[in-house]
């Protein structure tokens, strides 16, 4: 198990996935999670605990000298509050289990007392953090922070520990002051803070913390028809705010708030390829394009699918790492330890549209699709068991611009059009003088001649065992053109020529070529290659992996079919 030494927002899922806690539970209650029935989840968690404990009693900070006592450096030798919020949280965890190799070790309880008094000196006047790396003085960061704490707070409140409660109270009510009074940069930080404003309120009752929460609620939950919250990131944010509002739902006793949460996750079943790795192809912010499954779900994932009997997020759920459950979680809600229900079959044979997150997703059991209608230059993605097309893509050097981003989508009898015109004019001179700073704005002025024209389609459609795409460019003649098809590192080219002048690059000059990752193996052409230039001016930058290009120049019309066979 990682060693919790430093969360930023990115990594403050694992803080967000313990906690809360149910206002009614008292200690006997979370004892239960030690009962037979949750024994092999919670022993599980306990040995993961107890050896982050280890990892952290070796790398805090104890020389009583130095100013960063109690915290734990990261890797590159910063010092964030992050740090001793995961410390708290994960030795509170170990020190109140009975299981624990820590439990009740006086040793454990002066470490929580180093965290916490490093924690009040992180603190600014206001009661905000720092995130060292790019925001101070900052609220939201705050709440990411607080999770940690106050889960470590209510652990050891649940379990008769009040030493523990008290010596985190001085950090947490300052920083539920600064919360409730604090600002925010994104959509999701409304819900982390009410969250958080949401833990301390249960621990230290303030009637300025709901206040505040109902402020932000007033705006209304940020989701869409297609069950998508603003930031659409399926790997971060949206997982960020299903597991706030489980907390809050929770703390505040407003079960309301768990619908918008309901949705999501059901939304995240047509979200999933075959092998469980989540489509992030609609996000909006950092882990757009990158890989992983539905681990970091395990909170909301688990709690809905117990509270509901859901089959279909108890389907989910089951696809969790075995490791994703943390002890503090599991001593907060002990009935997470609890056998699932009856898992419902997912879908696996579907053609779904999303209109407002503007995507299309192709299911046909092991074969996987993704169709990105708008906007974005992967317009198409394709998988099939271990072999994987993480986009396809085309340009032309048009005045570099030339890159396909369709302007328009739209579904035909046949299957999906994507189109985008392009201009691009010469300007001719003005009668007057231009200064330096004024040639920009003087362009809408100027009269254009030698206007040239492009317009670039694709049109993609399902046949049986693949697809069929279509790439068309009209208009001004003799522009190159490349069209791109990255497959992802891993597996092995067959009928392909290497392009020497660029690592992991291929022609497919004619015929039909071959991906095989695994059992598995996507059949691809026809090639055509009238010249060699990949990488074109005006281009976006190779994918990573292998990127075979099909080239050519203005007017190019050139069909590509992707047959997938094998074993899966």
């Amino acid at each position: 198990m990682k060693s919790p030494d430093l969360y930023s927002r990115r990594e403050a899922l694992a803080l967000m996935g313990t906690a809360g806690t149910l206002g009614a539970m008292g200690r006997s209650a979370a004892i239960a999670a030690q009962t037979p029935a949750g024994g092999s989840v919670v022993e599980r968690a306990v040995q993961r605990n107890d050896a982050a404990v280890r990892t952290l009693l070796g790398t805090q900070i104890t020389d009583g000298a130095s100013p960063w006592l109690g915290s734990v450096p990261d890797q590159v030798g910063l010092h964030s509050a992050g740090s001793a919020a995961g410390v708290a949280e994960t030795l509170a965890a170990s020190f109140v289990h009975p299981q624990s190799t820590f439990h009740d070790d006086a040793a454990v309880l002066q470490r929580i007392r180093l965290a916490a008094g490093f924690l009040e000196r992180s603190q600014s006047p206001e009661g905000n953090i720092d995130l060292l790396s790019t925001n101070f003085n900052s609220p939201p960061d705050t709440g990411f922070v607080v999770h940690g704490v106050a889960t470590a707070a209510a652990v050891a409140r649940l379990h008769g520990r009040a030493e523990i409660t008290n010596i985190l109270r001085p950090f947490l009510v300052k920083a539920g002051g600064g919360m409730a009074i604090g600002g925010i940069h994104t959509p999701n930080h409304r819900w982390v803070v009410s969250s958080a404003l949401a833990q301390v309120n249960d621990l230290f009752p303030d009637a300025r913390f709901v206040r505040r929460i109902d402020e932000w609620l007033a705006e209304g939950i940020d989701m869409d028809d297609d069950g998508q919250f603003t930031e659409r990131s399926t790997l971060v944010y949206n997982i960020i705010s299903d597991r706030a509002l489980v907390v809050m739902a929770a703390k505040l006793k407003r079960p309301e708030l768990l619908e918008p949460v309901r949705r999501n996750l059901h939304a995240l079943a047509y979200l999933l390829h075959a092998d469980g790795e989540v489509v992030t192809e609609i996000s909006r912010r950092q882990d757009q394009f990158t890989r992983g499954g539905v681990s970091g779900y395990w909170f909301p994932l688990t709690y809905l699918a117990l509270k509901d009997q859901d089959g279909a997020l108890s389907a989910l759920a089951r696809q969790v790492s075995p490791e994703s459950p943390r002890l503090s979680a599991l001593l907060e809600y002990p009935e997470l330890a609890q056998p699932l229900p009856a898992p419902r079959s997912l879908p696996d044979n579907f053609e779904k549209s999303f209109p407002h997150v503007g995507i299309v997703r192709i299911r046909r059991g092991a074969l996987s699709s993704t169709l990105v209608m708008g906007g974005f230059s992967r317009f198409f993605t394709l998988r099939y068991g271990d072999a994987v097309i993480e986009g396809v893509r085309f340009a032309t050097s048009f005045f570099g611009k030339g890159q396909f981003i369709p302007d328009s989508a739209e579904r035909t009898a046949s299957g999906y059009h994507f189109r985008q015109s392009l201009e691009a004019p010469y300007y001719q001179p003005l009668p007057r003088h231009i200064t330096p700073e004024a040639w920009a704005a003087s362009r809408s002025e100027r009269r254009r001649t030698e206007i040239c024209r492009l317009e670039q389609s694709a049109d993609v459609s399902e046949v049986k065992g693949g697809f069929r795409l279509r790439v068309r460019a009209t208009g001004t003649n003799g522009v190159p053109l490349a069209v791109e098809i990255g497959f992802r590192e891993g597996g092995t080219l067959e009928g392909c020529r290497p392009l020497p002048e660029s690592q992991g690059s291929f022609l497919l000059e004619k015929g039909t070529g071959t991906y095989r990752a695994g059992r598995s193996e996507i059949r691809f052409g026809a090639g055509r290659a009238t010249h060699q230039y990949a990488q074109l001016r005006g281009a976006e930058p190779k994918l990573q992996g292998l990127s075979v290009y099909i080239t050519g120049a203005t007017p190019f019309d050139q069909t590509i079919q992707f047959d997938c066979v094998g074993g899966v």
